[in-house]
C-alpha cells in the first residue's frame, strides 16, 4: 500500500468518526494555541525592555546631585544642589574616554497654546541631551550657539506635546507660552515612546539651559519663601549631567574615573560620602530584561505542559484499535503487511496532530493579538515559534500513536477475525 493511499485511508477513517476525532484535535488545539499565545506575550515583554534600551542612546550616564539635609533629616538622592556647568567642563577635560557630558535642569510647567494647555516636563539643556540620546529630529533644527548663549525663548517640542498643543501637527515658527513666557517652536523631535517606568518620553519640551534657568523658575524657588531661610536656592545648580562615553570605554571604570574627579573638585573628605548619584539606565533595563527572560521562559513552560493533552491521541487511537480489530485482521487476511498496518495508524495519529496544531496556531495567534489590543501589552509572534509549536505537535503524534500503531500491527489475523 501506498503512502498516498494510507493517508487517504486515514482522512477517511478519521471522517467516520468526526466527534471522536475533532475531541481528539481539541487537546492539541489548546496546547499549541497556549503556547503561542504566552510565548508571543513573554517575546513582546522583551521586545519593550530591548526598545527602551535603544531608547536611551548607547553608552550613557546619568550623574544625579546628592540628598540634602534638612534639620538634620537627609532628604532624597536629587535634593541637593550639588552639581554646576564646571564639573560637566571638568568632567569631560579630565576623564579618558567621555564624548559628551552635557548639564541639564528639569522643570515641570503648563504649557499653553491658544485655548489648549498641558503639564508637561521642561527640559534646559545646550543640545548635548539629544546627541548622547541619539535622539532625531523630525522636522527643524536644534539651538544655535547664539541661541544657546544668549537664553532665546526658543524650543523642540516632543510628539506627545505636539499632540496635546498642536493637534499633532506643529508648524516650525508656532509661538506657545510656558507659563507666561512665549517660546517659538525650532524644531520637533521623533518619537521616542515608552521609558523604563512605562511614562512617556516624548512628554517633553526642550529648551536652552540658560532659559530654563532665567525663565522657567522651579518648584524649589517658588516655594523658597515657605520653607527655612537657612536655604538659599542656587539657580546656578544642575538637576543631571547625561555623559556619553565611547564605545571602547567600560562604564564602571568610567564611573569610578567621574568618582574621582567630582570628589576631587568637591573637596569631599576621604571619609565623607559621595554628594551625587551616578547611575547607568542600562543595567536598570538589562536587570529588567533578564526578568522579562525568565518571565517569557516561565510562561512557555506552563504552556508546554499543556501539551501533554497529546496522550489523548493514545488514548483514541487504542480505542480505535479494539473497534477496528476485525477490520485488520480483514486486511491482513488480503494481503496487507504489518508495516501497513502500523503506517496506517501513525498516519491517522499524526493527521490529528497536524490539524490539531495548525488550528492552534490560529487560535494562539488571535488570542496574542487580542491581549495586544486590550491591554496595551506588546506581543511577538516568532515564526520559529509557530515552527516549533506545529512541529512539536506532529511530533506529540508520532510518539503517543506509536503504541496503538505497534499493538495493531501485532494483532493475529485469524483471532482479528474472529473477535466480536
Amino acid at each position: 500500500m501506498s503512502y498516498t493511499e494510507s493517508i487517504h485511508n486515514a482522512w477517511r477513517m478519521l471522517s467516520a468518526n468526526r466527534a471522536r476525532s475533532m475531541l481528539t484535535v481539541l487537546g492539541i488545539v489548546v496546547g499549541v494555541a497556549a503556547v503561542v499565545c504566552m510565548v508571543a506575550v513573554g517575546a513582546g515583554a522583551r521586545s519593550r525592555v530591548s526598545e527602551n534600551i535603544r531608547g536611551l542612546g548607547t553608552n550613557i550616564l546619568y550623574i544625579s546631585p546628592g540628598a540634602a539635609q534638612s534639620g538634620g533629616a537627609r532628604l532624597a538622592t536629587g535634593t541637593g544642589r550639588s552639581l554646576t556647568d564646571e564639573d560637566a567642563a571638568l568632567i569631560l577635560r579630565d576623564v579618558p574616554g567621555i564624548e559628551i557630558a552635557s548639564p541639564m535642569i528639569s522643570r515641570q510647567a503648563q504649557v499653553i497654546a491658544g485655548n489648549r494647555n498641558w503639564s508637561t516636563t521642561v527640559t534646559g539643556n545646550d543640545s548635548g541631551y539629544l546627541l548622547a540620546r541619539e535622539w532625531a529630529l523630525v522636522a527643524g533644527r536644534m539651538f544655535s550657539t547664539a541661541e544657546i548663549t544668549s537664553g532665546a525663548k526658543v524650543a523642540m517640542i516632543g510628539q506627545v506635546v505636539a499632540e496635546k498643543l498642536f493637534g499633532g501637527q506643529p508648524r516650525l515658527g508656532d509661538r506657545f507660552r510656558i507659563g507666561s513666557v512665549p517660546f517659538t517652536v525650532i524644531g520637533v523631535l521623533d518619537k521616542k515612546g515608552q521609558n523604563a517606568s512605562g511614562g512617556s518620553r516624548d512628554d517633553v519640551v526642550i529648551v536652552p539651559l540658560a532659559t530654563a534657568r532665567s525663565r522657567i523658575p522651579s518648584s524649589e524657588s517658588e516655594t523658597a519663601g515657605d520653607r527655612s531661610k537657612e536655604t538659599k536656592v542656587n539657580r546656578q545648580a544642575l538637576d543631571f549631567i547625561i555623559v556619553k562615553f565611547y564605545e571602547a570605554g567600560a562604564p564602571e571604570a568610567i564611573k569610578q574615573q567621574i568618582t574621582k574627579v567630582l570628589r576631587a573638585r568637591h573637596r569631599l573628605n576621604t571619609d565623607a560620602p559621595d554628594d551625587f548619584t551616578i547611575t547607568n539606565p542600562a543595567d536598570i533595563l538589562a536587570a529588567q530584561e533578564g526578568a522579562a527572560r525568565i518571565f517569557s521562559i516561565l510562561l512557555a513552560s506552563i504552556a508546554s505542559v499543556s501539551l501533554i493533552v497529546g496522550v489523548s491521541i493514545m488514548n483514541i487511537m487504542l480505542v480505535s484499535v479494539s473497534e477496528r480489530t476485525r477490520e485488520i485482521g480483514l486486511r491482513m487476511a488480503i494481503g496487507a503487511r504489518r508495516r501497513d498496518i502500523r503506517r496506517q495508524f501513525l498516519i491517522e495519529a499524526t493527521v490529528l496532530a497536524l490539524i490539531g496544531g495548525a488550528i492552534g496556531v490560529v487560535f494562539g495567534s488571535t488570542a496574542a493579538v487580542v491581549v495586544a489590543y486590550y491591554s496595551g501589552w506588546p506581543v511577538l509572534i516568532s515564526p520559529w515559534v509557530v515552527a516549533l509549536a506545529c512541529g512539536f505537535s506532529t511530533l506529540v503524534g508520532l510518539i503517543f500513536g506509536a503504541y496503538p500503531a505497534a499493538r495493531a500491527a501485532r494483532l493475529d489475523p485469524m483471532v482479528a477475525l474472529r473477535y466480536e
